[in-house]
């Protein structure tokens, strides 16, 4: 983490290279978490540089450690205010490319099939929970970060991803998937 805030304050001391180092790092990962309220890619990207356009352009003062709860608190505002003024477009996202020829047909399907029934159970979850299992999980945040990303105490951050994980791993179950690990 602590490299996180020396990549930026190289940025805010005149070194470009800070900035593009914290947009190579965050910049998938944020458009992903965007993505996964918005269920459009290209919004998603195109309001993941919104986040780093106005964190570069504002230069926040960002408490030591707190740089990526900050990205995504302000990706999941943005989120949410472009999912209230969203408008539905055809998406091509759901078509498949052809596998690798080394790779193994039986593999892709396993593989897409899991991550199918993992979408689907997720989209199941009530969003806190879901949302607070996609932090710890997904980014590798912190309790303590998640809660600050989401606006909760820690110990409301705990509770969301007990529940979160019971109930997930009821819903993997009921599709067939038993061993769903803790």
């Amino acid at each position: 983490m602590a490299m996180d805030e020396e990549l930026y304050r190289r940025y805010l001391c005149g070194d470009e290279a800070g900035l593009v180092a914290l947009m190579k790092k965050y910049g998938n990962p944020l458009t992903l978490y965007i993505n996964g309220y918005l269920h459009d890619v290209h919004e998603a990207e195109d309001l993941m540089i919104e986040v780093f356009s106005y964190l570069f352009t504002k230069k926040p003062h960002i408490r030591d450690g707190g740089l990526k709860a900050y990205l995504y608190k302000a990706a999941r505002h943005m989120a949410l205010r472009g999912r209230s003024r969203r408008r539905l477009f055809f998406s091509l996202d759901n078509l498949t490319e052809e596998p690798d020829g080394q790779t193994l047909v039986e593999e892709v399907v396993r593989t897409k099939e899991r991550d199918r029934i993992l979408h689907f159970c997720m989209a199941a979850l009530n969003p806190d929970y879901r949302e607070a299992l996609y932090l710890v999980y997904f980014e590798g945040m912190s309790y303590l970060q998640a809660a600050e990303v989401m606006g909760k105490s820690e110990k409301q951050i705990t509770n969301m991803v007990y529940r979160g994980k019971g109930r997930l791993r009821g819903l993997l179950e009921r599709e067939g998937i038993t061993n769903a690990e803790s």
